[in-house]
């Protein structure tokens, strides 16, 4: 496993984009390891931590317009509103 120091990373931080293998981020100061990076998956993250209720996830088209009709129906559950 490699490793890189914050100044490293500062001054080139496209390196976040074109590793192929994880790394620890290290504070030369403290000589600690401040993180793991581990390197970006293709394909869509949301289904490999969704778990049990990945069958549910249905992709949205317009994000804000699920979020007024979700935030409705909790106002409508909570107070008793219909819309």
């Amino acid at each position: 496993m490699y490793s890189i120091s914050i100044g490293e990373l500062q001054k080139n931080i496209s390196l976040l984009t074109q590793i192929n293998e994880v790394f620890n981020i290290v504070d030369k100061r403290k000589n600690k390891i401040v993180a793991t990076v581990y390197p970006i998956q293709k394909g869509s993250i949301v289904a490999s931590i969704s778990g049990k209720y990945k069958n549910r996830v249905v992709p949205v088209d317009d994000l804000a317009m699920a979020k007024s009709s979700a935030m409705m129906d909790i106002m409508g559950e909570k107070y008793g509103l219909s819309s």
